[in-house]
Parts: C-alpha cells; sequence; structure tokens
C-alpha cells in the first residue's frame, strides 16, 4: 500500500509486486530478469503512479538518458523541423531532449554549452556560430554545418553539391545570366560551399556568375540597392537567382515584385533547405531540400555510438532539387 500523501517509492512497488527491491531497480535500470518479475514490478508501478527519478539514477549511472540541441531559433522553418527530426530520433532511443536557442549569438552560445554541461547531459548537438567554442572533450558533442577538428564529428548535407544543381537546373531552363545571393553569419561553415558549387558550375562551362554575399548584420537592404542598380529598360540583368537558402529566396521574391519583376516569367529563383507550409506541405519555392530527417538521425546515432573511436569528421548526406512555383518547369 503506498503512503498516504506522499509519491510512491520502489519500496512500495516491491511490496505492491510481491518482489525483492533489488529486482525492482534491475527492472528500472534494464538488467535483465526474468520475464514474470518484469511484467509484475511494471504493472504495480503503473498502478502505484511510480516514475523513475531518471535525474537521479544518472547521478548513480553517469548517465541520464538526456541530450542538448542547441539552435540558433526556432521560427525559421528549417530550424524548427531539425529540432523535430532530432526530438524524435531521441524519443525512439528513450532519450529526453534539451533546447537551448541562441540566436545566433556567441557569447549565448558558451553560456548554454556551460549550462547543459552543468545540467549533466549525455551529449550535445549543436548549430552554432562560434568558431572557438568551449567543450569539455569528455563530453561527446557533434556540430550539424559546422566543422570544427577531426575530433569533433560534423552532419551536413552536400552544399556544394546542392549549389551545382542549382546551377545546373537553371541552365536547363533556359538561364544564361546567373546571380548568386547570400547573407549568413561571418563565420566560415558549410552552407559557404553551395555558392562555390553553384559558381564552379558555371565557370566549367565557361561562363560568368554575378555574387553578392553579406553578412547577418548587413541586413536585406544591400540585396534591393543591388537589384535597383541592376535593373535597365525594365529588366534585370540577371534571369535566373540562386539564394543560398529559401528564406532569402522569399525576401528577394517580394523586391523583384516591387521592381516590377515577374517569377518565374522574368526571373527564376532556387533556393536551398526545402521548407514547405505547415499548412499545404508545398514548398515556399523551387529549392535544393535538405534530407532533414537523415541530418537528424545522423546527428543522434554519432552522439550516443559507444565507440566513438572512428567517426567521421565530415559526413555529406544528398540532396536533391523540387520544384516551387519560381522556376519554368
Amino acid at each position: 500500500m503506498k503512503r498516504k500523501g506522499n509519491a510512491p517509492t520502489m519500496k512500495d512497488v516491491a511490496r505492491e509486486a510481491g518482489v525483492a527491491l533489488g529486482t525492482v531497480s534491475k527492472v528500472f535500470n534494464d538488467i535483465p530478469v526474468g520475464e514474470d518479475y518484469r511484467k509484475r514490478v511494471e504493472e504495480a508501478a503503473h498502478r502505484l503512479g511510480y516514475q523513475v527519478n531518471s535525474y537521479a539514477r544518472g547521478l548513480k549511472t553517469n548517465q541520464t538518458c538526456s541530450v542538448a540541441l542547441i539552435l540558433p531559433n526556432i521560427t525559421d522553418p528549417f530550424f524548427s523541423a531539425l529540432a523535430q527530426g532530432v526530438y524524435q530520433s531521441l524519443a525512439a532511443r528513450q532519450y529526453k531532449m534539451l533546447l537551448s536557442l541562441t540566436s545566433s549569438d556567441p557569447e549565448a552560445e558558451q553560456r548554454c554549452i556551460q549550462m547543459v554541461q552543468q545540467n549533466k547531459v549525455d551529449g550535445i548537438i549543436g548549430l552554432t556560430y562560434t568558431p572557438n567554442l568551449e567543450v569539455n572533450p569528455w563530453l561527446p558533442y557533434v556540430s550539424i554545418d559546422r566543422y570544427f577538428s577531426p575530433s569533433v564529428p560534423c552532419v551536413a548535407s552536400d552544399n556544394f553539391g546542392g549549389g551545382k544543381l542549382a546551377a545546373e537546373k537553371l541552365l536547363e531552363l533556359g538561364c544564361t545570366r546567373p546571380l548568386f545571393l547570400r547573407i549568413g553569419s561571418s563565420v566560415p561553415g558549410e552552407s559557404d560551399k553551395r555558392g562555390d558549387g553553384f559558381e564552379s558550375a558555371f565557370r566549367q562551362r565557361g561562363m560568368e556568375c554575378a555574387a553578392l554575399r553579406l553578412n547577418d548584420e548587413e541586413g536585406y537592404g544591400p540585396f534591393r540597392d543591388f537589384l535597383t542598380t541592376h535593373m535597365e529598360g525594365g529588366r534585370l540583368a540577371f534571369d535566373g537567382i540562386f539564394c543560398v537558402t529559401d528564406a532569402l529566396t522569399i525576401h528577394i521574391r517580394a523586391m523583384l515584385d516591387e521592381l516590377g519583376l515577374r517569377v518565374p516569367e522574368d526571373v527564376q529563383l532556387i533556393g536551398f533547405d526545402g521548407i514547405r507550409h505547415f499548412s499545404t506541405r508545398e514548398f515556399y519555392c523551387s529549392t535544393i531540400v535538405q534530407p532533414i530527417s537523415r541530418l537528424a538521425e545522423t546527428s543522434v546515432d554519432f552522439l550516443l555510438r559507444e565507440d566513438r573511436s572512428n567517426l567521421p569528421s565530415l559526413v555529406c548526406l544528398p540532396v536533391c532539387y523540387a520544384p516551387g512555383g519560381t522556376t519554368r518547369e
């Protein structure tokens, strides 16, 4: 019988199930016991409303079955989808997820690292913008989209290949005056390879490719100025634009509308990420689709492997193209 006014204990469960306290401990710590004993303990725990104190168990086993995920934000649909993917992958392994948001602030990222280390998590998955991020070497860490060192696995999409794929698609659709637009962190990352792949595809064909690369601090204003100065006779100097993200593509489309240009009739646009409308699940724009579920699953798999000695320092997952109304398919 459970003590009135108090939460049930393992002793209460043992008494209810008619087994030794050690048997209850084995069941809750996933130590093999007879199936009959396990069933009796689980049913008794359910009747009493007993829940395992994972934090207390973690202090004994040095494992909390919790993982920290550090992201810039979850307002960006790509980041929110990634968070959902990591959560689902961890939940399938009976792990909890602690989500920390940083607004891409390096100081906030380092504070998050310190905080989750104090919370005794079993590892960290981070999409961060701090090149010299300090993480205790004993704590498993997996980076998404930013390479740190051979000892820190980095999981990314094939950004270079995605850029080439965008170029090949625009060429296939008849574009001859290409432009690459980028806005993002000043800290080097795997996503920088998107523009490299795009430009290389045109160089291989002996074609020129214009580009404008901005840092987040500069905002979107310079893009509008750039497009305006490249208008002549109601026509833009470019007929195909590849944007580093879908979010930027949406901004550029609005600017083109202001200039009286039609998408995709006058200018074709391709973004990168593969974000979708929450209601219709359709793509916001024609895009290079990142394999978000595989990014999440691979990151979790690398983080939780018992033997981490042979993990690759960088793995690039394949991307694909999907039309979304901003190209002339």
